[in-house]
């Protein structure tokens, strides 16, 4: 599968882009969830949708938490391949010059909210200047001199390409939390970037049982 010119140009990353989504507030939390501080679940965390969510946007979306805090949260989904392209063609459509730049990026559906922006996900030991930490082992960098870093075989050693994101208003994502549409487990670097795609629903889930 192909991606078409318009995906191609979220190669267009810029840190704005990080920005939360305007979204609408959802059903408050009920009289006996428990309480919630703000930015719980913190960053780092990797959200699992309950088998019940009733967004079928987010049917068996496992998500990691990329910030979240007082004004909101913003993640990226993990488990949902869409495509493959060459990193020569992705520079390409954005008028860049892709001399010597090798090899090819599975592209994911990072979420629902603008699709036409890009996120790299990847380990902690590659850094730019506009390297995000989400929590010491992953980090996210929205720069298309990451994905040339790539081409050029400089950079990160694990990583995950994503059109999009998730996105939540305040309180929101605690809200759902408490409703439990999405439970929430550490992250592990092996669900994020190496287990096949299929079965990390499944293995994230497993692994909340593991530390219930």
């Amino acid at each position: 599968m192909r991606i078409g010119r318009a995906a191609l140009a979220a190669c267009c990353f810029a840190a704005a882009a990080i920005g939360l989504a305007a979204v609408e507030p959802k059903a408050p939390l009920t009289p006996d969830a428990p309480p919630l501080q703000p930015g719980d679940p913190p960053p780092g965390q990797l959200l699992i949708a309950s088998a019940q969510i009733a967004d079928p946007r987010f049917h068996h979306a496992v998500v990691l938490v990329v910030r979240h805090d007082k004004d909101g949260a913003f993640g990226i989904v993990i488990n949902r391949p869409v495509a493959e392209e060459t990193i020569a063609k992705l520079l390409q459509s954005t008028g860049e010059d892709a001399a010597g730049i090798e090899g090819s990026v599975r592209v994911f559906a990072g979420g629902p909210v603008e699709p036409e922006l890009g996120f790299l996900l990847h380990d902690a030991d590659y850094r730019r200047p506009e390297t995000m930490p989400v929590d010491g082992k992953v980090a996210l960098t929205a720069s298309k001199d990451a994905i040339r870093d790539i081409g050029l075989h400089k950079g990160p050693r694990k990583y995950l390409f994503a059109l999009g994101y998730t996105g939540w208003g305040p309180g929101q994502l605690e809200a759902e939390v408490a409703r439990n549409d999405w439970f929430a487990v550490v992250e592990d670097p092996a669900l994020v970037f190496d287990e096949e795609r299929g079965a990390v629903w499944d293995k994230a889930l497993a692994r909340r049982g593991q530390e219930l």
